[in-house]
């Protein structure tokens, strides 16, 4: 995962230039669009007011239908996968009862003389806003601060919506419409961040609209402000709720403390085992990708993640192997008595929600039953143990050896000024798989619009105006070359 010196021929200088120009001139507008999209608060989980995804993605159909590249535009909803009723016409509504998941966006222009097709993903869709005191601006009102525009969605990701959307209307500014032969289907999906519930079913039932030679997700980082990213690795993810029980129902600390396990104490010795001293993770059966790294110092990444005085690294090995080639194991939440309303009594259950994030290379199935087993194996006093609310997503591998990856870093190189490093990450995007899976002959690329200090699912998300402009001028420059190849 370091810099490669593997690219295509340079682009025309001529055609550079007008692309460059196209780009540009384009900005005021890109950013008024985003502005309008961060104001549409698209959160796709269930709590929340689903009018608001439904807005957002008819707003980015108007966005796709003033490119005047595609020849269809229509807002689709599939059904979750497994839910009754998943074959029926969920389109158009009449689902026979179906679960239906949040609207997606599918525009579509067929290649022609024989020239390629490629897909454009990014999710329109955000997270919750989180505890508005944390922010430092209204989190749905776009807000400039020097290059940074805040809002949340700003980067992660109506920021990659806008670079399709902003890389089509520069395309379309300098290619004629009768000169513009490759194949575009731009896939903007609604429930990323909601788990992707209907995504499997949406690409059976578009298959034949979604099929490409080329995948671009917009949904990842870059190394710097200056320096691109291609991501090749992503790790995979297991969540789950972990419930202990030790008794019916509580009872006075004071009674019976010294003899009787309350929940908490098993709960906090099952979750202390699943790292060793050195906050290294310790559950047999979960692997390690074996890959190169880039170096990164303690006091870069204390920089970057915000530690507090005093805090250290945990783990072993070089840092970016820590987070892009292994597990990681985070309690992201847990169902206890808040300290107002602790009263002196002993638990009976406590509930847990456990983030399990998988090297590449390992399937989350067999994560998931490696850590189940260490669970099992590990909880003391004979507490009753339940897992529920499971949920996975494999991790992928980005084969780096097509010639889709030589025309990016070629793109990248001319649109950012600077050679893109090709770089693990520590997330998740487990739909990547799905789309691997679905179409195996496309060769996927993974770019997207952040930078170390976007904050992505955090308060005061931002996206860095400079990144979004390269961003687009990189994919603006990628999509003229492809016009220009055969398949």
């Amino acid at each position: 995962m370091t810099d490669s010196a593997q690219h295509a021929p340079e682009t025309d200088p001529t055609l550079l230039a007008a692309l460059r120009d196209a780009v540009q001139g384009g900005l005021p507008t890109t950013i008024a669009d985003l502005s309008a999209l961060i104001r549409v608060p698209s959160v796709s989980w269930s709590a929340f007011d689903p009018s608001a995804v439904q807005a957002s993605a008819e707003a980015v159909a108007d966005l796709a239908r003033s490119t005047g590249v595609f020849e269809d535009v229509r807002v689709v909803r599939s059904a979750i996968a497994g839910a009754e009723g998943e074959g029926a016409d969920a389109t158009a509504g009449t689902d026979g009862g179906a679960a239906l998941g949040q609207p997606a966006v599918l525009a579509v222009r067929r290649a022609r003389n024989g020239r390629p097709t490629v897909m454009l993903y990014a999710h329109h869709d955000v997270q919750p806003q989180g505890d508005e005191a944390l922010w430092e601006t209204p989190p749905f009102e776009p807000t400039l601060r020097g290059e940074r525009l805040h809002g949340r969605g700003a980067s992660d990701d109506k920021a990659g919506v806008m670079t399709h959307i902003a890389s089509l209307r520069a395309l379309r500014a300098v290619v004629d419409d009768a000169d513009l032969d490759l194949g575009i289907v731009l896939f903007v999906e609604g429930e990323e961040e909601f788990g992707s519930r209907s995504f499997t079913t949406f690409l059976r039932e578009q298959r034949e609209h979604l099929a490409a030679d080329v995948i671009v997700v917009a949904d990842s980082d870059n190394w710097s402000t200056d320096v691109p990213a291609i991501t090749v690795s992503l790790r995979g993810n297991v969540t789950f709720r972990l419930t202990v029980t030790t008794l019916e129902h509580a009872s006075h600390s004071g009674m019976f403390g010294g003899a009787v396990p309350d929940a908490m104490m098993p709960m906090v010795r099952l979750l202390a085992s699943l790292h060793d001293d050195a906050g290294t993770v310790a559950v047999p059966g979960l692997t390690r990708y074996d890959g190169p790294v880039p170096e990164r110092s303690e006091e870069q990444l204390a920089a970057e993640a915000a530690f507090v005085d005093g805090v250290r690294p945990v783990g072993e090995g070089p840092l970016l192997g820590r987070m892009w080639s292994g597990p990681s194991v985070t309690v992201t939440g847990m169902d206890v008595p808040s300290v107002a309303n602790a009263s002196n009594t002993l638990l009976p259950t406590v509930s847990a929600r456990v983030s399990i994030r998988v090297a590449p290379g390992q399937s989350a199935t067999d994560a998931f039953a490696a850590v189940e087993a260490h669970i099992r194996a590990n909880t003391p006093f004979g507490a009753r143990v339940d897992i529920t609310d499971v949920d996975t997503g494999d991790g992928f591998l980005v084969d780096t050896s097509g010639w889709a990856v030589r025309e990016a870093r070629t793109a990248m190189t001319e649109g950012w000024g600077a050679q893109p490093v090709e770089q693990g990450i520590g997330g998740s995007i487990p739909f990547v798989s799905d789309l691997a899976a679905e179409f195996p002959a496309a060769q996927i690329l993974v770019t997207g619009v952040e930078d170390p200090d976007t904050r992505a699912h955090s308060p005061n998300e931002s996206q860095h105006l400079g990144v979004l402009h390269r961003a687009i001028a990189a994919e603006t420059i990628l999509l003229a070359r492809l016009g220009t190849r055969s398949v």
